[in-house]
């Protein structure tokens, strides 16, 4: 991309330092509220940088830095830090270099560019070039829960960290864009992520003798075509909604007819009414049993809700993207059904999530979540740049 501007040039001065920052991270990637060296990194590189205030330990590991320069408004940017138990199969210098976890997410490159962002505004903030507050928000665990079923956003949130917030941005890797494209859509862009549980019961028996108990293999056939009769029949298909098994776990030998079958799979949305109804109809799919004799129990936990991007704050990040990158393509539409805790935090505030293209042009694909997964690292300064400027944005809108 062309370089425009003074942002822009700024940015790209220390294009180096941000992949430091990345690789260093991508070597050592640290679980779900396991971030101690992580956060060690940030806390570190955050106390080099002037005017930023710290506080560490929010959610265990969680970190906010606060970039102000007396009264107006506040808005918050937020990076995740967390990796995943997957093992690397890159063969670059940089991989990781801890056993079965590894950033497979972007995580390492959210994280490198927030702290890249903090850099920038605390110079404009000593140079009095804004009013108002911003706060860094860098977020542990957003890819797993704890014991009571929380992850990251929550917890911090439990702590205060939007409160007099007006307003909150971020971005995640994108690596089915090149760098050079952004991703943006209003309103409901990523999924409500419900996990559901049933066990069907019946009596079991002897494999001998089926028709002296009751079977409930035989009446899981009739809920599996129930179950996957609701998107087609049940759910409008004006709705955004998946539904899905993961698990079917029953029986201990050929011989006998078990006592029970557990059932578990997700079940994805957008909207809250979609998200009751499509409940409602997976635990109607599991009473079609009773009439056969047997009996269910149904339970849902529910994970995060939908990310759900605030029009007008998509609006700010759209024009300091395109002011920055005359040339930028900006794709419009939403990410997918995949599960974002970010969206706990939009549900709070107004807030928007951009997807910023980093895919490598060497003809594989390198999804999310993969074992290959990575990035074209010329798109940290961008995510910078843009980062920093839709702060501005945000702090001068009325």
């Amino acid at each position: 991309m062309i370089v425009t501007n003074d942002l822009n040039r700024e940015a790209m001065a220390f294009e180096h330092q941000l992949v430091s920052w990345r690789r260093h991270l991508h070597q050592y990637p640290e679980l779900s509220f396991q971030e101690y060296q992580t956060a060690h990194f940030v806390a570190e590189t955050l106390k080099g940088i002037e005017v930023v205030s710290i506080q560490t330990n929010i959610a265990n590991t969680g970190i906010v830095a606060s970039i102000s320069t007396g009264e107006g408004k506040t808005v918050a940017i937020r990076a995740d830090m967390d990796a995943l138990p997957i093992t690397e199969k890159n063969e670059h210098g940089f991989q990781s270099k801890i056993p079965g976890v590894m950033h497979a997410c972007g995580h390492d490159a959210h994280t490198a560019i927030l702290l890249g962002t903090a850099k920038i505004l605390a110079k404009k903030a000593k140079e009095g070039l804004f009013q108002g507050t911003v706060k860094l928000i860098f977020q542990p665990a957003e890819e797993a829960t704890d014991h009571e079923g929380l992850s990251g956003a929550p917890r911090m949130m439990q702590e205060g960290i939007l409160e007099n917030v007006e307003s909150i941005i971020a971005l995640h890797m994108c690596p089915w864009e090149p760098v050079g494209t952004i991703q943006m859509n209003d309103g409901y862009s990523m999924a409500n992520v419900d996990v559901f549980h049933g066990i069907i019961r019946a009596t079991g028996g002897h494999g001998g003798y089926p028709h002296l108990g009751t079977d409930p293999i035989w009446m899981l056939g009739s809920f599996l075509q129930a179950f996957y009769g609701i998107i087609s029949r049940k759910i409008s298909a004006l709705d955004t909604a998946v539904a899905s098994i993961g698990q079917i776990q029953t029986g201990t030998a050929s011989n006998i007819i078990p006592e029970e079958i557990s059932i578990t799979g997700t079940l994805r949305t957008n909207s809250p009414e979609v998200r009751d109804q499509l409940a409602n109809e997976v635990e109607q799919a599991f009473k079609v049993v009773e009439p056969f004799g047997g009996s269910y129990t149904f339970e849902v936990e529910r994970g995060e809700p939908a990310l759900n991007n605030n029009p007008k704050v998509n609006e700010m990040i759209k024009n300091a993207a395109t002011e920055l990158y005359p040339a930028i393509k900006i794709v419009q539409k939403p990410f997918g059904l995949g599960g974002e805790d970010f969206g706990y935090m939009t549900k709070q505030i107004p807030g928007a999530m951009f997807f910023l293209g980093c895919a490598l042009q060497d003809g594989i694909s390198r999804d999310l979540h993969t074992n290959i997964f990575d990035i074209d690292e010329r798109c940290l300064p961008m995510g910078v740049s843009i980062l920093t400027e839709s702060a501005l944005k945000l702090l001068k809108h009325h």
